[in-house]
């Protein structure tokens, strides 16, 4: 189990604990148009809310005491409320975030600049802090910092950053639509092939976009990112700091093959209209799940906590007839969403003996490896790092980036990912640390300060064997031992702290090997192969049964867009419940399904 431990201290930090706030709604109803399994945030963005906008009735069934799977804000320690999984907020499209409204129901978010900064594990020269490489919105700051490692790669950089954001802007139209459709393209009739033609104008667009550009793009996706930062830039610091966006969350090294995809996502993101942008959600990251639940209730969607869906209903037809909850509990729909993992979704939710042998020996092999511990941090003081000192215990702009400590060099991140290859936490764990509350007040009472830590290396299992609380104690000491030597006196602030291994991660979120993107987001489960081929158009063998989380297209945490391509639009599901209804004749039904979404403002066309 994971690990939870406070300090006397803490217990005196408040006088009564906060509450987390679950839903509050009507008695469950028998009957749905949709039923959703699982409410993280993709799926109350788009199933919940979309598809409630559409006129499905739809409801959300959440296994959990809290709403957002991931994305939650939980009070851990009394008094302190930390972002418990997720941590940052990027890659919201635009156009969700305008069409669900979310700013009028309630999410506000805390942009960082600067966002990155990586303190050197270093003595001072004649008397001065250690080196740090601190990197913004600022180009020509940027430029001064990287120029402390070396000026011809703080030249380079403005080119670099250019190169990138214009591939990165290339992948938007493939992020905005499901992937080609293969069978429609290649069987049918012509009229259904020339339909289905319509889903190779995203990849039309990208080709358009990248220009020349698309032997560079072919590269970056295919090589190990070391290939390409190294033929950029010369300083070890400036590299590794730039490495560990192309390893975060993944169980790969800088120095392997498609290590350069993990990277160009991040600079995919967007915020506030700001490329690039990741930001902190007021509350913590359970802010972002609350809004969109009020948006989608808004719109009438229902939403429930604590109720565990126990497996999917499949008629004699073998169609999807709603779910049944693990208290004996059935509820009807006509078309079922999955936002659980691909594994539980067909190992665990589905009835084996609808599913092929075939299919269920290639749901076994979708990689869900993780490298990811996360640490939640209580301390009553802020962190003082030698490479940037606050003595007097205000926040300098350094302590609202993400921290980069022992990244100072990609010897040492490759090392850390050996240490787990071979079965072992690693001994000097590449550490990812962001300090929220410097920028929100609400997470922790005054002078105090929330901490997390996103760790990497760690395995699922230590050398063969299950983790114990030992092991997650003893790993949560190396992390602070590792922590102190940046800035010491930190051990010695700690109140309590949250230690979630792999093995939490899939327990406590439903992340089936702790992976938090629901799949490796390596190349052979990408796109068209994500989470396998014959999924990748959100449509499972169970007619009426759909996974719209992370596990598919376009696959990442918090980005939402899963969930809204699911079944091609949420148009096409109406099309689908009110065709198993004989709502519609199919001469209407084929009028009606070349609707698509508008534009790419993602609005509702109503038939």
């Amino acid at each position: 189990m994971a690990a939870a431990v406070w300090t006397e201290r803490g217990r005196r930090a408040v006088t009564a604990l906060g509450t987390v706030t679950r839903a509050s709604h009507s008695t469950v109803k028998s009957q749905y148009d949709a039923l959703v399994i699982g409410g993280g945030c993709v799926c109350l963005c788009v199933q919940a809310a979309y598809l409630q906008r559409g006129g499905v009735k739809t409801a959300v069934l959440e296994r959990r005491h809290v709403l957002g799977g991931a994305a939650v804000s939980e009070e851990i320690v009394p008094g302190f409320h930390f972002s418990r999984c997720s941590y940052l907020l990027s890659l919201l499209r635009p156009h969700i975030y305008s069409d669900l409204e979310l700013k009028k129901h309630g999410l506000k978010v805390y942009m960082r600049d600067p966002h990155a900064f990586t303190p050197m594990l270093e003595e001072g020269v004649r008397g001065a802090p250690p080196r740090s490489l601190t990197l913004g919105s600022d180009l020509a700051m940027n430029q001064k910092e990287i120029g402390k490692f070396s000026q011809k790669d703080a030249k380079a950089f403005p080119e670099f950053v250019t190169h990138l954001e214009k591939l990165a802007g290339a992948i938007h139209p493939l992020l905005d639509a499901p992937p080609v459709d293969i069978p429609g393209v290649t069987a049918g009739s012509l009229r259904k092939r020339l339909s289905a033609a319509k889903t190779l104008m995203p990849i039309v667009r990208c080709g358009l976009k990248l220009g020349r550009n698309i032997p560079d793009f072919y590269e970056i996706i295919t090589a190990p990112i070391m290939k390409i930062l190294n033929r950029w830039f010369e300083s070890e610091p400036l590299i590794a700091t730039l490495a560990t966006d192309a390893v975060i969350g993944a169980m790969t090294s800088p120095n392997n093959p498609g290590s350069g995809y993990v990277l160009l996502h991040h600079v995919m993101g967007e915020l506030e209209k700001e490329k690039g942008a990741w930001g902190y959600v007021e509350g913590g990251m359970g802010g972002v799940s609350k809004a969109i639940a009020s948006s989608a209730r808004s719109h009438g969607a229902d939403i429930f906590t604590e109720k565990d869906v126990g497996q999917v209903l499949v008629g004699s037809d073998g169609a999807a007839k709603g779910v049944v909850l693990k208290d004996g509990t059935e509820i009807h729909s006509r078309v079922v969403l999955s936002n659980a993992t691909p594994y539980v979704t067909f190992k665990k939710l589905t009835p084996q003996g609808s599913l092929s042998p075939e299919f269920i020996k290639a749901v076994d092999q979708i990689d869900f490896t993780s490298p990811v511990t996360k640490i939640n941090v209580a301390v009553d003081k802020l962190p003082n790092f030698l490479a940037a000192p606050t003595p007097d215990g205000k926040p300098g702009p350094h302590h609202q980036c993400s921290i980069h400590l022992n990244c100072e060099s990609v010897a040492v991140l490759e090392a850390a990912y050996k240490d787990a290859m071979n079965g072992r936490p690693s001994k000097r764990p590449m550490l990812e640390m962001t300090i929220p509350s410097v920028l929100d007040p609400t997470l922790a009472p005054p002078g105090c300060h929330v901490v997390s830590l996103f760790t990497q290396f760690t395995p699922f299992h230590i050398e063969g064997r299950e983790w114990t609380d030992q092991d997650r104690e003893a790993f949560a000491d190396l992390v602070f031992d590792w922590v102190e030597r940046y800035a010491p006196g930190f051990k010695g602030s700690v109140v309590g702290r949250d230690i979630l291994a792999p093995p939490d991660l899939e327990r406590i979120f439903g992340l089936t090997g702790g992976n938090i993107f629901h799949g490796s987001m390596s190349l052979d489960q990408l796109y068209l192969a994500r989470p396998l081929p014959s999924l990748s158009d959100y449509r499972s063998p169970i007619k009426g049964l759909y996974l719209c989380g992370s596990g598919s297209h376009p696959g990442f945490c918090v980005v939402q867009k899963s969930g809204w391509c699911t079944a091609d639009s949420p148009i096409t599901v109406r099309i689908h419940i009110m065709a198993r209804t004989n709502q519609l004749s199919k001469e209407k039904q084929q009028s009606i399904i070349t609707l698509r979404t508008e534009g790419q403002s993602g609005k509702l066309q109503k038939p």
